[in-house]
């Protein structure tokens, strides 16, 4: 029998739906979740208003179509992993403008804080990155120096708390496994509680990546927004709790996460 009761919650994505985006649909049916795929960077009138709407989209969609939508979306501080303790990083990360970064004379990861307006890598030095006639000088980016990971894991936390990860890496090459049944799932989830009782305030929905390094000591890599993110191997069901808490109606954000809501 088809229940006749309205969906709480809409969940948009964009034209093409990933591998991520199609599990969260599914989650989102399981929930009795409204679901609906927009056919470009607008929001047909047909779909408008549609009750407690979310997103799962890249940055540049999400820009655009959030402000039809009503969306606040929230992420990490440009400047979080950079304000770690360098025994939650493992390395020397700093939070410079993008001028400051050109102006490196020595290979180093650079990679925008909350977008993908380049691509993230390790450059040889900062005259390979984006001249002024792409990226204004002041746009700040991440410089971290170079480590190697033997295992990475992306980590989705609702409230401080690991709902669910994912094992997406081993040395360097896609190696996906649910964080737990990794025989490293544990100390993983330790880790993270470090880092949310260690490091600088994160909002209250978020997606935090992990890795052990090569001397067998754990760093953070990245935050990354709930409503951007891979899910990878992790459980859908719970990693669409966090992505609906991540981006919702704007009037329904909290005041301990205002600060994290990303600009219009």
């Amino acid at each position: 029998m088809t229940s006749t009761t309205s969906p709480s919650r809409t969940l948009f994505l964009p034209p093409r739906p990933t591998a991520t985006g199609r599990a969260l649909a599914a989650a989102a049916e399981r929930r009795g979740l409204g679901c609906e795929v927009l056919p470009g960077r607008w929001v047909p009138d047909a779909v408008r208003g549609a009750p407690g709407p979310a997103l799962f989209a890249g940055p540049g969609f999400a820009d655009v179509v959030a402000v039809e939508l009503g969306l606040g979306l929230l992420e990490a501080p440009v400047d979080w992993l950079a304000a770690l303790p360098r025994e939650l990083t493992g390395r020397h990360v700093e939070c410079v403008p993008l001028a400051a970064a050109r102006a490196l004379r020595r290979p180093a990861f650079v990679k925008p804080p909350n977008d993908k307006s380049f691509p993230a890598r390790i450059y040889p030095d900062g005259s390979r990155l984006p001249g002024p006639d792409a990226l204004d000088d002041t746009t700040p980016v991440l410089v971290s120096d170079v480590v190697a990971f033997t295992a990475e894991y992306r980590l989705f936390l609702l409230d401080g708390e690991v709902r669910t990860g994912s094992r997406y890496g081993v040395r360097g090459g896609r190696d996906l496994l649910p964080l737990d049944a990794d025989p490293c799932g544990a100390r993983v989830r330790e880790f993270a509680a470090r880092v949310v009782a260690a490091g600088p305030r994160l909002p209250s929905a978020i997606v935090v990546d992990v890795g052990r390094l090569v001397d067998g000591g754990w760093a953070v890599i990245e935050a990354n927004a709930a409503w951007a993110s891979g899910h990878y191997a992790a459980d859908p069901d719970a990693a669409l709790e966090v992505l609906l808490r991540a981006a919702r109606p704007r009037e329904s954000v909290t005041a301990a996460d205002e600060t994290f809501l990303r600009p219009r």
